[in-house]
């Protein structure tokens, strides 16, 4: 079981004075009230207000623990970290920064940081983050006393240090979780579509008989299979209509950008295969290596499936939502072109049972969301709602029967 946030303060205080922090942050108040908070729980914090200082503080005194910002003066976060993974290789290193573009994040992840904070900082977080650090230092520390006297205990050591490892990528997933979130928050569709794609594929999985490592891992799949979305431009990825033959080949896209960023990550091999093939199709149809058949790999077959499913159920601009064996049926029906036909015929039938939420929906829910949808629908002149808006509200009509009657001028 999780350690309270009480427990982990606790034994960070008895831990602190062993541990010694370097913090690098060009914002003063910021810097200012961090070193006060951290500087109740270790006993040596040095802090400096930009990139060049942290990096010559380093050198004349190396720390435990680094934890920077990205943009800063002189020097950036990035840059500092760099100089001194070449120093020291296995440096513990803390990104903490208001940017959530890709490129930090894939440019941090290169370094083999320990955490990525996005600000503003949350006591609580930061608190979690540290403790899992300084359980690795410490280990770290007692895993080169048992080599050098009591080699008996290498093994379980190297237990305690897989069990590390794994923490690690948990902290990975965390981060990716969070700019799958934020991609999310830009559509009210996509809004929960991960994870109920990874769902999906898990109950699949499961009802054709694969191991709990391979459903772990087709879900895993599932919650990331859409994270190129984010390089996805606004006018695509928030159209709330059909896209045309240019806007879908640019929203393809995305399976090569989250396959290159997922590719980075020695760790995610098994998983960035599933996410590289999710578009493809049984008849060799799909894209963008139009694979074909047992080309496909196996878990890519169960995702396609599932996204399939979903965006099925799931009531678009253009389309109505179909009930859920309305959607096995179709499903069915193109056995053998888009779907493996084994998926088909031993998983499917555990979609049955599944329920769907009526509030998910590609309509207009709120104010915020109808002046979205205005981008594409009101005259810039007149400020008049045009003719493709009118389809819209008798569409959403057809499901809520807010209106009436209509008058016509």
């Amino acid at each position: 079981m999780a350690e309270s946030i009480n427990t982990q303060l606790k034994l960070l205080r008895e831990i602190g004075s062993s541990i010694t922090i370097l913090y690098v942050e060009d914002e003063n108040a910021l810097r200012d009230e961090m070193s006060r908070y951290l500087g109740r729980i270790f006993l040596d914090i040095r802090c400096y207000e930009n990139g060049e200082e942290g990096f010559l503080g380093y050198l004349e005194r190396p720390a435990d623990i680094v934890i920077s910002d990205i943009l800063m003066p002189k020097l950036n976060g990035i840059e500092m970290l760099k100089k001194i993974k070449e120093i020291k290789p296995y440096q513990e290193m803390i990104i903490t920064s208001a940017y959530t573009e890709s490129e930090y994040f894939m440019d941090a992840i290169k370094l083999g940081i320990d955490a990525y904070i996005i600000k503003p900082i949350e006591h609580t977080q930061i608190i979690e983050i540290l403790y899992k650090v300084v359980l690795k230092i410490v280990q770290a520390r007692e895993n080169e006393e048992y080599r050098l006297h009591l080699e008996s205990l290498v093994e379980a050591k190297i237990e305690a240090h897989k069990e590390l490892e794994e923490e690690k990528i948990l902290n990975y997933e965390q981060t990716l979780l969070g700019l799958i979130k934020m991609i999310e928050r830009r559509d009210s569709y996509t809004a929960g579509h991960s994870q109920r794609v990874a769902r999906y594929s898990k109950i699949i999985a499961e009802a054709m008989g694969y191991s709990n490592v391979q459903c772990d891992l087709v879900y895993r799949a599932g919650i990331l299979h859409d994270i190129g979305k984010i390089a996805t431009p606004d006018t695509i990825l928030l159209k709330p209509g059909k896209l045309d033959a240019i806007e879908r080949e640019l929203i393809q896209q995305h399976v090569n950008v989250g396959t290159e960023m997922l590719s980075e990550i020695p760790m995610f091999a098994e998983i960035t295969a599933i996410i590289a093939a999710h578009h493809e199709r049984y008849d060799g149809s799909g894209y963008p290596m139009g694979l074909k058949g047992s080309e496909i790999n196996e878990m890519s077959q169960i995702m396609i499936v599932a996204d399939a499913f979903d965006a099925m159920t799931t009531n678009r601009i253009y389309k109505p939502r179909k009930s859920v064996l309305e959607a096995i049926e179709e499903i069915q029906q193109y056995s053998g072109r888009q779907f493996d036909p084994l998926v088909v015929d031993k998983g499917v039938d555990a979609l049955k049972d599944v329920e769907i939420e009526d509030s998910i929906t590609q309509l207009p829910s709120n104010a915020l969301e109808e002046e979205r949808f205005a981008y594409f629908y009101k005259d810039g002149v007149s400020g008049l709602y045009n003719q493709s808006y009118l389809d819209v509200v008798l569409l959403k009509n057809s499901y809520s029967q807010f209106y009436q009657c209509i008058n016509v001028l």
